[in-house]
């Protein structure tokens, strides 16, 4: 989403919308998906999105670091379901001047491509049907970034970042882009990033519907990322592009969020029109998506099939209603975690709600544990959740490295934020080693305040260890 530049490519070629996800491709398996089915102006599903608002991550760059204008929120006229099988996002205008738009992201940010395979994410859209100068300044997206920047949103673009589709002021071209390395300039010389862009296929990106499809290839050497529309490949980056060092620190990570979100303004549209937008900007025409879907090929990783050899324990563990921990369930859910009572439990688990995983044969791969916990306290003021995460080497019973980390202090007002690692380690005990029938252990319990908290469950809050 941030600044892309590249030159165009014409090639021919049309779509139609399905109104569903598309069965796997051969040799795919299906990880994710959305297919956007529900009532007329309801809100997507909030177990598998959560909406931005306003102009910036709370303590982050303001304007999204791009320095577009618009203010994001959650209401049904800038972000809902259109009845038909779509989401709709639409920028408005008031009489003042002030625009309005909305952006979501997915709560997973867990999507990677499996060591020795292929990851693939896909999304049907229709861009904002608006071209000439009543488009100035329209920035539709569909993209990623790397998990590591939720908690932190000054990583950029060191974390990576994939840009599946970008659009502006309603230039029939789409964009590819890849940013990382540092800013500016680096490997992917930013602010622009490495990119292409080519005149979408048959019928225009803004009058017609067309597959956006990003994959990320570890099954060659070197490992590669490519960028298609309607199935005809556009853009590629190797790893031998960017160095080393700069591909790992974006793939070396948890993987990444998937971001859907239609901009007014900034840097990108910026540059190729003028300040904008201006006073001839027709507001109210939506980017509509039909679905979202997210596939792996190959690999050591994903979902089990049914003729699959029985696994060793998953690396990254979903915790579950009941206590248990491993891959995610369908849907979401959640555990109360019981009140401090106003003492401080800072370090010392007081009631916890107890997940355990096991047996586990993995070898450890050198890094260290990452988490993303739902968490919500309510209207409670002062409340603040705390994590600790055990490992048992042998299953014998020993915990040979335990680590607490520092409470999250959450807000008072109702709604889910993010409890990650970026909160930093408070004390460790021990030392990791290779699993082998071992088990790990995730304690969760409120360290002070006066009020229960709510921590989602299910498909949503996620531990993932160092093992490989």
């Amino acid at each position: 989403m941030a600044l892309a530049l590249a030159g165009l490519l014409a090639v021919g070629g049309a779509g139609t919308a399905r109104g569903a996800v598309p069965p796997p491709p051969p040799g795919w398996r299906l990880q994710w998906s959305d297919d956007f089915t529900g009532p007329d102006r309801s809100l997507p599903s909030a177990a598998e999105w959560q909406i931005d608002t306003g102009h910036g991550y709370p303590g982050g760059p303001g304007n999204w670091g791009t320095g577009e204008i618009q203010n994001y929120t959650s209401s049904p006229d800038n972000l809902s379901l259109d009845g038909n099988g779509n989401l709709r996002i639409t920028p408005l205008r008031d009489g003042a001047g002030n625009w309005t738009s909305a952006r979501i992201e997915t709560r997973r940010a867990d999507f990677k491509a499996p060591a020795g395979g292929t990851l693939r994410i896909e999304g049907r859209i229709q861009m904002p049907n608006v071209t000439g100068d009543a488009a100035l300044g329209y920035w539709p997206a569909f993209w990623a970034l790397g998990a590591p920047y939720r908690g932190n949103y000054w990583n950029w673009p060191a974390i990576g970042e994939f840009d599946i589709m970008e659009n502006v002021n309603g230039i029939n071209s789409v964009w590819g882009v890849l940013h990382c390395g540092v800013n500016p300039g680096g490997p992917c010389n930013e602010t622009t990033g490495l990119g292409a862009s080519r005149v979408c296929p048959g019928a225009s990106c803004q009058s017609a519907f067309h597959t956006y499809r990003f994959e990320w290839d570890r099954s060659a050497s070197p490992n590669e990322l490519r960028w298609y529309v309607d199935d005809q490949l556009f853009h590629s980056v190797n790893q031998n592009q960017v160095g080393a060092g700069t591909w790992a620190d974006m793939t070396d990570h948890a993987g990444y969020f998937l971001l859907l979100n239609v901009a007014i303004g900034g840097a990108f549209p910026d540059a190729l029109g003028g300040p904008t937008p201006t006073a001839a900007t027709v507001p109210g025409r939506p980017m509509l998506v039909d679905y979202v879907a997210v596939w792996t090929r190959g690999g050591t990783t994903g979902p089990p099939d049914p003729t699959d050899p029985p696994p060793s324990g998953s690396s990254q563990l979903y915790l579950r209603t009941g206590g248990g921990a491993g891959d995610a369930t369908a849907s979401a859910t959640t555990v109360t975690l019981a009140s401090a009572g106003g003492a401080n439990h800072d370090g010392t688990p007081h009631n916890p709600q107890v997940f355990t995983s096991g047996p586990i044969t993995r070898t450890y791969d050198g890094g260290s544990t990452q988490f993303d916990l739902l968490v919500d306290a309510g209207t409670s003021v002062a409340n603040g959740q705390q994590v600790r995460v055990s490992y048992d080497r042998t299953g014998d019973g020993t915990w040979d490295r335990t680590e607490t980390y520092h409470y999250f202090a959450t807000d008072p007002t109702s709604g889910y934020e993010h409890y990650t690692q970026a909160r930093g380690l408070q004390s460790a005990t021990g030392t990791h080693g290779n699993l082998t029938n071992g088990k790990v252990r995730v304690e969760v319990w409120n360290a002070i305040g006066n009020g229960s908290s709510t921590l989602g469950t299910g498909n949503q809050s996620v531990v993932r260890i160092p093992f490989g």
